[in-house]
């Protein structure tokens, strides 16, 4: 390349440096315009109120309990050995 050449590349270089800097400026703007407020979360606390009675039935079937039917003699039910 010639003097000339490297000359012209780098004022190319630094021109579009510039104005790609002036676009990016005006595009997203200054830090001062993109701040944001967040949302005030309350904080969670450990007291849980008892629930309206309207939805909750506290003599409702609980799925949670273990259902025993009759007496199982085998303690390993899945074991391939039969008592």
């Amino acid at each position: 390349m010639k003097q000339k050449d490297l000359a012209l590349l780098a004022a190319v270089v630094f021109l579009s440096a510039v104005i790609s800097l002036v676009a990016s400026n005006l595009l997203f703007g200054s830090p001062k315009t993109r701040q944001q407020q967040a949302e005030v979360v309350q904080p969670i606390t450990a007291d849980f109120p008892t629930p309206n009675p309207a939805y909750f039935n506290n003599k409702a079937f609980d799925p949670t309990k273990q259902i025993t039917i009759g007496q199982n003699p085998n303690p390993d039910p899945f074991s391939a050995s039969a008592p």
